[in-house]
């Protein structure tokens, strides 16, 4: 992290507690359901990564400032050339609405940032982001801090020493994160998270 986008440092955190999304208890609210199952909007992976990066780290309302530096978006850019850092992009009349980044480690997917430029748009992405993790055989999905945003979707915080052991299982497995199918409806993405609950 750094500690504003102008800041040329990086430093790594290790709290005391860690948020997580247990995958087998990932909540989806009702309105939130029919949104997705009315394909609202169109979700691609990996269109425009650098793009999401950049809207994550603009200045939003109520978020002024960011964590994400130009180093960071560096690192981040040669993972994702590498394979290990991928996006998920939320499209509403072809103008990009939403959307996440994260990185993937074995069967560990570590989520970093998500904004939004239309209602739901992040969260759209999310529920597909957990689709694609459950479908790919993921065992951990690693939020970084407890929000009460992210309380909504069953986050809970973990501590240290637990979340090592969960890391430590995690990145040892293989895991997949092209096995579910690009282009789903939503009705069609809804159904294979229960499938795989």
């Amino acid at each position: 992290m750094a500690e504003d986008r102008d800041d040329p440092r990086v430093f790594l955190l290790d709290p005391d507690e860690r948020g997580i999304i247990p995958l087998d208890a990932f909540h989806i609210p009702r309105s939130l359901a029919k949104t997705v199952r009315r394909d609202v909007f169109h979700v691609t992976l990996n269109r425009c990564f650098s793009a999401v990066v950049d809207q994550c780290a603009a200045p939003a309302r109520g978020r002024e400032h960011t964590w994400i530096n130009d180093p960071i978006r560096h690192l981040y850019g040669e993972l994702h050339e590498a394979g290990h850092a991928h996006s998920l992009e939320c499209w509403h009349e072809g103008v990009l609405a939403g959307g996440l980044y994260g990185v993937s480690l074995g069967a560990a997917f570590f989520g970093e940032s998500m904004f939004s430029r239309r209602t739901d748009a992040s969260k759209v992405a999310l529920v597909h982001l957990v689709a694609r993790l459950k479908a790919g055989g993921y065992g951990l999905l690693d939020t970084q801090f407890m929000t009460e945003h992210l309380e909504r979707f069953g986050a809970v915080a973990i501590e240290r020493a637990e979340y090592r052991k969960r890391l430590e299982v995690a990145v040892r497995e293989k895991a997949d994160f092209f096995a579910l199918p690009e282009g789903l409806s939503g009705a069609q993405l809804l159904q294979s998270i229960t499938q795989t609950s």
